[in-house]
């Protein structure tokens, strides 16, 4: 029961719904793969130790999805009843179908929410770092950051040019939306 609680306080789930996950097929970029045979909990989560929040879809013991917010990232709704965002550390994308468009907007809500939070947690943790680096330290300063942010190429200010890079591979993700037909047709005959 300790262990559990202590876990249940560093990671817990803050807002839970259902879909069917899809990726973006990794050799067309056009079709959508499913990666669950049925709808499945699609949850976002905060680990409080690293002060980052993720969304994490267990499909029986395997994830499905693990990704990790970033500010630079975009829920897309391409219909009234599937969303989409790109994960540059993951490099694919993901597809969510839903049941309503309620739970589509309430999801896309989330995100918009938490990827604020991890905005403000992101600069909130540079701001310590510039606080406790000293000047002989400060050379390593890029070395300090990269761990943290491995998609990065050399510290803060290539991470600023990241929103253009995943913006402009979110057109390349765009006629994924040819597939939706494909999407609703899998999700008939899944029932």
């Amino acid at each position: 029961i300790h262990d559990f609680y202590f876990l249940s306080l560093r990671e817990q789930p803050i807002f839970s719904t259902r879909a069917h996950v899809f990726q973006i097929d990794p050799n067309t970029k056009k079709n959508w793969v499913p990666t669950s045979k049925h709808a499945v909990t699609v949850s976002y989560f905060y680990d409080s130790t690293r002060n980052v929040y993720r969304i994490i879809s267990l499909d029986g013991s395997k994830a499905i999805i693990n990704s990790t917010i970033t500010p630079n990232m975009t829920f897309t709704k391409t219909s009234q009843k599937f969303g989409q965002w790109a994960d540059s550390r993951a490099n694919t994308v993901y597809g969510l179908g839903f049941s309503s468009e309620h739970h589509l907007s309430k999801f896309a809500e989330k995100f918009q929410e938490f990827k604020e939070a991890a905005r403000l947690a992101k600069e909130k943790s540079q701001e310590k770092m510039e606080l406790t680096s000293t000047p002989s330290q400060e050379s390593a300063g890029g070395d300090i950051q990269s761990p943290l942010t491995p998609e990065s190429i050399n510290g803060t200010d290539d991470e600023r040019a990241t929103p253009e890079v995943t913006q402009n591979s979110e057109p390349r993700a765009e006629p994924t939306q040819n597939a939706l037909p494909f999407t609703h047709r899998y999700r008939f005959h899944s029932h």
